[in-house]
């Protein structure tokens, strides 16, 4: 594929600065409900895409957050832009922060969709569980 996925995690909080340098904050995988139906607020979805000089310009971004069945719970559309990099450089990078309120309805595994210009390119696991008392 000509854009790849670097790095997509599910984080607490996540930023740009002003020079463009990514601060993530929180990391994980696993969330622990104390019953269900849930909702995980404010839950940051990091990814960084990367491609050849070539595929300078906007490209198509398609976020799906699909239950243990695979339907769709959340879902989201943009574009991901890359720009001329400077000389000598042969690779263009973007990044992207998505903050999404997950529903969960039922104890399992979850998983974020990300599609690249119509063609899947990686999957974010979440599980779901219930708090032990």
């Amino acid at each position: 594929p000509a854009l790849i996925i670097d790095f997509a995690v599910l984080a607490d909080y996540a930023l740009f600065d002003q020079q463009g340098k990514l601060s993530v904050i929180g990391i994980f995988r696993h969330v622990v409900v104390g019953g269900f139906p849930a909702m995980h607020p404010r839950t940051h979805l990091v990814l960084r895409v990367r491609g050849r000089r070539t595929e300078v310009g906007a490209h198509t971004l398609r976020i799906r957050f699909t239950d243990p069945e695979g339907h769709e719970l959340v879902g989201g559309e943009g574009t991901v832009q890359f720009g001329e990099p400077p000389a000598g450089v042969v690779d263009v990078e973007a990044g992207a922060v998505l903050v999404f309120d997950v529903p969960l309805p039922r104890p399992g595994p979850y998983a974020f969709e990300i599609t690249l210009d119509g063609e899947l390119a990686g999957r974010v696991p979440l599980t779901a569980a219930f708090a032990q008392q």
